[in-house]
């Protein structure tokens, strides 16, 4: 039974893309550039951002010069319910057709939701919902899909809900692996947002379709220095198959106290600003990917409310900024 695990293991191997599941390799040489673009970032989503059609956001991407890209796995953009096995067709060879790499589908997934009511077997309903789209991203010709874990719900046991990501993510592995994807788990929920936790999440659900795709804001606004990011790039690197960028600025906020005439400070709010242009310390996550032998692509998006407005020519401009900012590394 080993043996033929091992050939059934080595077949699926060579017929899923490497391109996007390959861990880091410890060896700096091996870490190359590779720019991708996610269509969040033309959804139309963020208060005054201009949308894009899937074929509009395509187009859009090769013209600025992008080589890969990320498409949302919901409507308005690629959802399973739209898409049957014609227009998947359709759709892959349009991607082929402009020479550009569908890096991954962007799964939104939420392993806690209605955990209250424990009638109803979400975990298995999220699960399931990966396996569409999992099937999805094979028709489309990618080994990937990104997700998340769980936001963590009031009045419900920590273990509890964390259990429930776990038998979640467990499931959804299998799914994934039997259509030869690998899910890429995105530290932005609030379950295992942290590395330490979302290390120890990975090594439990301990399946080899389940990986992490690691980010440097959510470490930021945690309060992380650029010391603890390389940490945590490091201690998460044997699950580092996808990272995605975008950088921010901090408002602060205020709510006036009539009785004392005076102000108490409330939670800040972030905006999106061009690369390097914000507070997160990309030079140091960089050259941390490197130093690990990175071999996934950068994926850049615009997903909050940016600087300058959500006109085409402002978006178009900032995402242009991203793939000079990265000639640098």
């Amino acid at each position: 039974m080993k043996k033929l695990y091992l050939v059934l293991l080595a077949i699926h191997l060579l017929a899923v893309p490497l391109f996007s599941q390959l861990p880091p390799s410890g060896d700096p040489a091996d870490f190359q550039v590779k720019t991708c673009l996610h269509s969040v970032s033309y959804l139309g989503i963020w208060r005054g951002q201009t949308p894009l059609t899937v074929d509009e956001f395509l187009e859009k991407a090769k013209e600025l010069g992008y080589e890969g890209v990320m498409l949302v796995a919901k409507r308005p953009h690629v959802s399973p319910h739209d898409y049957d096995k014609a227009d998947r067709a359709r759709l892959k060879a349009k991607i082929e057709s402009l020479g550009l790499t569908l890096v991954g589908l962007a799964g939104y997934t939420d392993f806690t939701a209605g955990i209250d009511k424990p009638g109803i077997p979400n975990a298995e309903i999220q699960a399931a919902w990966v396996g569409e789209i999992a099937e999805l991203a094979s028709d489309l010709g990618t080994s990937m899909v990104r997700i998340f874990t769980g936001y963590e719900r009031p009045g419900i046991p920590y273990d509890k809900q964390y259990a429930e990501v776990v038998a979640g993510l467990k499931m959804a592995g299998e799914l994934a692996a039997g259509h030869g994807v690998t899910l890429a788990v995105q530290n932005h929920h609030d379950i295992a947002l942290h590395h330490d936790v979302m290390y120890w999440l990975l090594k439990e659900v301990n399946h080899p379709n389940v990986m992490a795709g690691w980010d440097a804001w959510s470490p930021t606004l945690e309060g992380l220095t650029s010391e603890q990011l390389k940490e945590s790039i490091l201690k998460m690197k044997p699950f580092i198959i996808n990272t995605i960028a975008a950088d921010y600025v901090v408002h602060p906020r205020y709510n006036y106290v009539h009785h004392l005439t005076n102000y108490k400070s409330g939670q800040e709010v972030m905006r999106a600003v061009p690369m390097g242009k914000g507070m997160i310390d990309y030079e140091s996550w960089f050259a941390t990917l490197k130093e690990i032998g990175y071999r996934g692509w950068i994926v850049y998006e615009m997903c909050e409310v940016l600087d300058g407005g959500g006109s085409i020519e402002n978006l178009d401009r900032t995402a242009k900024i991203f793939l000079d900012y990265m000639k640098k590394f």
